[in-house]
């Protein structure tokens, strides 16, 4: 029996050191300075791909600096992604609670909610697991790269290192990949579509023919209409029937019988999935007022 204890405590000890090491490691301060050679996202990917025997598979990533990306990518991020980009430090509670409703009510742990920068921390450091364990690592590393790092610093690297499809990382190789177009060329309609493919980019593809891409991406433009984002093209402002379609002005988030129609389109299909690449419930129009010198606030 004293065995036993002796070995639970030394379990529980090593279990503390574990977490407590990302307290101060790894040094995240450097990144307001230095561009990451490499993610550990990326290293799992390499992984599976050696264990899958594709040796020659490579990342392939090009690495651009904010002012560089199309303003309509940025800002169909935040609206697909984080609503509060701008307002939390790190962590969005109310879209925790309501991924903790969820996983009881599935009975099972997939946690949810995240912000970029909960993303950002997970990409750099950690692996994809559910693991509880994992995410306290992660809410570690989300409260120092938000005390260490701007919101401007932390939203370029987020679109640096994600991933955009099978061995696509960072959007200016994604936009070239997908488009042909450098990232800060690409268009309203082709940013909506790679902001709706974030949530899963290896199932789903922008320019594919998937109804869940189609649906989700046309509510995300639609959003940067409503909101003044996206000047209409000139053939529709000289249409004979203007749009009249009122403009709320309180009610910024994605309704949720849209999302619940943009998910079941291709569930009903056979190929969609509620779990995987569905717009966070209640996310709302992220995008930080301008100031006068067109630059967003930090």
């Amino acid at each position: 029996m004293k065995f036993i204890r002796t070995l639970a405590g030394l379990l529980f000890l090593l279990l503390v050191v574990d977490i407590g090491r990302y307290f101060v490691f790894p040094d995240v301060g450097k990144l307001a300075d230095e561009n990451p050679a490499k993610t550990a996202f990326m290293e799992y990917r390499e992984a599976e791909w050696k264990r899958a025997g594709l040796d020659d598979k490579k990342i392939k990533q090009k690495w651009v600096s904010l002012n560089n990306v199309s303003p309509n990518l940025v800002k169909a991020v935040l609206i697909a992604e984080d609503d509060k980009f701008w307002q939390h430090e790190g962590f969005d509670y109310e879209a925790i609670e309501r991924a903790i409703e969820k996983n009881i009510m599935a009975r099972k742990f997939k946690m949810g909610g995240s912000t970029i920068s909960q993303q950002l921390a997970k990409n750099l450091y950690l692996s994809p697991s559910k693991n509880p364990l994992r995410k306290i690592k992660e809410a570690i590393l989300t409260w120092r790269i938000e005390k260490k790092l701007s919101k401007r610093r932390i939203l370029e690297l987020y679109v640096n290192v994600a991933e955009w499809g099978d061995g696509i990382f960072g959007i200016e190789q994604a936009a070239r990949h997908y488009y042909g177009v450098s990232a800060s060329g690409l268009s309203a309609q082709q940013a909506s579509r790679l902001a709706s493919i974030l949530p899963n980019p290896i199932k789903y593809s922008p320019t594919g023919p998937s109804s869940y891409v189609r649906n989700r991406s046309r509510i995300i433009y639609s959003i940067m209409r409503r909101r003044g984002i996206v000047v209409p093209d000139f053939k529709e402002v000289m249409a004979p029937v203007p749009d009249t379609t009122a403009v709320d002005s309180v009610v910024i988030g994605i309704p949720d019988y849209l999302l619940d129609q943009s998910v079941s389109a291709d569930s009903a299909a056979g190929n969609g999935s509620e779990a995987e690449g569905t717009v966070p419930e209640g996310k709302k129009d992220g995008v930080v007022p301008e100031t006068t010198s067109g630059e967003q606030k930090p």
